[in-house]
């Protein structure tokens, strides 16, 4: 008898072609209906009702009511997590969706990846707050660092309300595009947030891109600057 977690079941729900496109349309963060997630797969309404109801089995999918109105959203970080480990995955051995388009540059720059900042911008903000001690990382763990909690005070974030939830504070997240690591967990969640509400940027509401003001980018990169390059080596008689 075959013992440990059974990751055939997980596999064949998130790789249905009609699943995958729901799942993905919800890895933007926001709660969808039925109707729109039949839109994102291109599938009766009828049909997603029933992939859904299969993926909120299997631990992927949680839905809330409003009203007559019931939402859908993915049901933690970890099932984000997953997904977007999946998505780099992909990319890495060459599974790419042939649709390229205007919004291609804009969702490699800066994202959303369910709850947190993605992209360059999400790789670039991780980079910086290690390069200045604020996030130590050892092999796929992250922690706050004590100089960066009091920099994210200073950042009007309240790592009170942080370390209250269950949730890590701190998280690293493989990113699809970059091929590297971003920063998630309730404190990816958080920064995202203190940066729409400083109006440095807001979500897209057509796709998965976070849209950067230009003060706001600015901002953002004087923020977290990207590292100094290193010095060109001598050459021979100089």
């Amino acid at each position: 008898m075959k013992e440990g977690p059974d990751i055939a079941q997980i596999g064949a729900l998130i790789g249905d072609p009609a699943r995958a496109n729901m799942l993905s349309a919800l890895m933007g963060g926001r709660a969808l209906t039925a109707t729109e997630l039949a839109g994102a797969a291109g599938i009766t309404l009828q049909t997603a009702s029933s992939h859904l109801s299969k993926l909120e089995a299997g631990g992927l999918v949680g839905q809330r009511k409003q009203g007559r109105h019931r939402y859908f959203a993915l049901l933690d970080d970890e099932v984000g997590l997953l997904l977007e480990g999946l998505m780099g995955f992909a990319a890495s051995r060459g599974f790419l969706r042939a649709r390229p388009g205007p919004k291609d540059p804009a969702l490699r720059k800066a994202r959303v990846c369910y709850n947190h900042l993605a992209g360059d911008f999400g790789v670039r903000m991780l980079d910086r707050m290690v390069a200045d001690g604020h996030v130590a990382i050892d092999g796929d763990e992250a922690s706050l660092t004590k100089s960066g909690e009091e920099r994210m005070r200073q950042l009007g974030i309240d790592m009170d309300a942080l370390h209250d939830q269950r949730r890590p504070v701190c998280r690293t997240c493989l990113d699809w595009s970059e091929r590297r690591s971003h920063l998630a967990g309730s404190l990816g969640e958080a920064l995202l947030s203190r940066f729409i509400d400083r109006g440095w940027a807001r979500r897209s509401n057509e796709s998965r891109a976070i849209h950067f003001t230009r003060a706001g980018e600015r901002a953002f990169c004087d923020l977290f600057p990207l590292p100094e390059p290193l010095p060109a080596p001598l050459s021979h008689g100089e």
